[in-house]
């Protein structure tokens, strides 16, 4: 099994992630029951998740029917993007970047584009001092985020709408503005794996992948506060593009890209 996944490009690693959350254990305690026999109600269990991922592509997050992100379970599917590891950092970054810019105050926060609520979420969890919006132009993407806030009893307000749009419409006003948008170039190759699960609306960002950077940066100023904060995640190949936007929309501003732990410029951070 693990030579056909690496023949179709697939990750080596999805089948023992399969098997351990399907089997509830943790790696220490499998590895341990190695030589128990497995009873045969959870071997077909096992067996038709293997199957649904080395010959139907699902991911593992579909099949399993959640994923984690920043330590909290969410629910997903082909409705959302997958949480990635790398927007972790991101979540981080804004939690790091409101402590040296507003110090324990407390402050309006919006995630556009929110998705499956993920970042959303973690930021509502991770600091009392938020109160949190997330925007998605998708009502199903926000019927799945909705659930997720509450399988975690994160406080929330979510808002259906076209990026900036519902959130000009009501006047609102945020001290950080975070956001994860499509990036990925319309005729740039995506593994199947990906394509075929995951909604495009939520994966491709125009021919250069920068459609909807250059949307909320330019209308930006209509949400937000006097002093304020804005942390995006991009490619990795467009330093230079992310900081001739923010130095085009914000040319006052503080502008810096921050690389993610594999060392590649990931994070765009503006403070006004």
């Amino acid at each position: 099994m693990g030579k056909k996944a690496l023949e179709q490009n697939l990750e080596q690693e999805a089948i023992k992630i399969l098997v351990l959350e399907l089997s509830q254990m943790d790696g220490a305690t499998f590895f341990a029951k190695l030589n128990t026999e497995i009873p045969n109600e959870q071997m077909i269990i096992f067996d038709h998740a293997i199957n649904l991922y080395l010959n139907f592509h699902m991911p593992v997050q579909h099949i399993l029917g959640y994923s984690y992100f920043y330590g909290y379970k969410l629910k997903v599917s082909n409705k959302v993007l997958i949480p990635r590891p790398e927007t972790e950092e991101l979540v981080s970054y804004v939690m790091q970047t409101y402590d040296e810019v507003f110090d324990q105050k407390n402050v309006d926060v919006v995630d556009i584009g929110t998705g499956s609520g993920a970042i959303a979420i973690a930021l509502a969890k991770e600091e009392k001092h938020f109160k949190v919006v997330a925007t998605d132009i998708s009502e199903e993407a926000l019927e799945v985020a909705k659930e997720n806030a509450l399988l975690n009893d994160a406080q929330v307000e979510f808002i259906q709408g076209d990026m900036l749009e519902p959130l000009i419409a009501r006047n609102l006003k945020f001290d950080i503005l975070v956001s994860n948008p499509p990036y990925i170039p319309n005729e740039e190759y995506v593994e199947d794996i990906v394509k075929n699960n995951e909604p495009s609306i939520a994966l491709f960002g125009g021919s250069d992948g920068l459609d909807f950077y250059d949307i909320i940066l330019r209308n930006a100023h209509k949400i937000l506060k006097e002093k304020a904060i804005l942390l995006f995640e991009h490619s990795y190949s467009k330093k230079k593009e992310m900081l001739e936007l923010a130095h085009k929309y914000f040319p006052k501003a503080k502008a810096e890209v921050i690389k993610d732990l594999n060392g590649k410029d990931r994070f765009l951070i503006i403070i006004c």
